[in-house]
């Protein structure tokens, strides 16, 4: 009986600790954003108008897996701002807007609820630019409403079947009652430890910028509803995108893809080139040593391929040979190997 309580005891004081440090992630990082009701759930949005002189149509920025709007908002915002419309949204049950229904464990299903916030923010069609598992989001709006679609551009996509699973968290997170309680007591204090080593495996082998984790508040998945529903849209993913790629074919918005060939995180010989043999008329921008992050580590190409998507004469793959060469250039020689904790296996 005595070491019962003494587990119970260390097991409440455990969850005690999580819920004040998510707390204190919440202050650290609080919404700067708008939550907007899209019927039944808010969704979170920066919408930033653009000035009379703009020359690029809407554009709807897509996170990736483990992240919110700010990792987009500070990709882009200075590079686009005053020449678009730019709508930055957190996913269902990312950030700081509310999951809503079952459906939003989809790809689908938050492409319908970012549809949905385009028409509560007025804007009708748009560029859609989807990082990582936001890649997944935007081919499935590009498919299934063609009509608000201009253009998309797939930054490391994740959006086919590849061979394995996904991490341990991932798998654990989602279980029933267990999955509760090692959201509640071991991934904020795990993941509070790993958080520069893992930000940086993101990145790598390119250096990940200096402000990067005060600017985009990535310890905002460590919160444990966050997380949760961070690990359900990972474990669904598979069996989505398996069903789903086979129509990728379906695609007719201009289409341009840019990868690296040392992404650790997505196996881009699988999803780049795969959305680039499916879609016609596609682009495939193939960037040597260039890690999981093209939105920040080549964001000129990635404007660049924006520009071109809207209609106007770019040469991206020599955009993209000029990005290449400033890589290679300054490649490292060597990368020391490390375990990531947070991202789940290579997808």
């Amino acid at each position: 009986m005595f070491p019962a309580l003494l587990i119970l005891a260390a097991l409440a004081l455990t969850i005690a600790y999580s819920l004040y440090q998510a707390r204190r992630i919440t202050a650290r990082f609080p919404n700067g954003g708008e939550l907007v009701d899209i019927g039944g759930f808010h969704m979170n949005c920066v919408h930033i108008r653009p000035s009379a002189a703009a020359d690029l149509p809407p554009i709807v920025f897509i996170h990736g897996a483990s992240g919110n709007l700010l990792d987009q908002l500070h990709a882009f915002r200075p590079a686009l701002e005053g020449r678009a419309e730019m709508l930055f949204v957190d996913r269902p049950g990312h950030g700081y807007s509310e999951r809503g229904g079952p459906s939003n464990a989809r790809p689908d299903g938050q492409a319908d609820a970012i549809v949905r916030l385009m028409e509560k923010r007025g804007i009708s069609q748009a560029i859609i630019v989807g990082h990582s598992f936001g890649a997944a989001i935007a081919a499935s709006l590009a498919l299934h409403h063609p009509d608000r679609t201009l253009g998309v551009v797939l930054l490391a996509p994740a959006t086919h079947p590849w061979p394995g699973g996904v991490d341990w968290h991932v798998k654990l997170a989602t279980l029933p009652l267990l999955g509760w309680l090692f959201a509640h007591t071991i991934v904020i204090p795990l993941g509070l430890r790993r958080i520069d080593s893992v930000t940086q495996l993101i990145f790598r082998p390119n250096p990940r910028p200096a402000d990067y984790i005060a600017n985009t508040a990535p310890h905002l998945v460590l919160r444990p509803a966050t997380f949760q529903h961070n690990a359900v849209d990972i474990a669904n993913l598979h069996a989505y995108v398996t069903r789903m790629s086979p129509r990728y074919a379906e695609i007719s918005a201009p289409t341009v893809v840019i990868t690296g060939d040392k992404d650790a995180i997505v196996l881009a010989e699988i999803h780049s080139r795969g959305l680039a043999s499916a879609i016609s008329g596609s682009e495939l921008l193939w960037i040597a040593n260039l890690g999981h992050k093209p939105d920040y580590v080549v964001t000129d190409l990635v404007v660049a391929a924006i520009e071109k998507v809207s209609g106007m004469t770019r040469d991206l793959q020599e955009i993209a040979r000029r990005a290449e060469a400033r890589l290679v250039g300054g490649a490292p020689k060597e990368d020391a190997p490390y375990t990531p904790v947070i991202p789940s296996e290579p997808i």
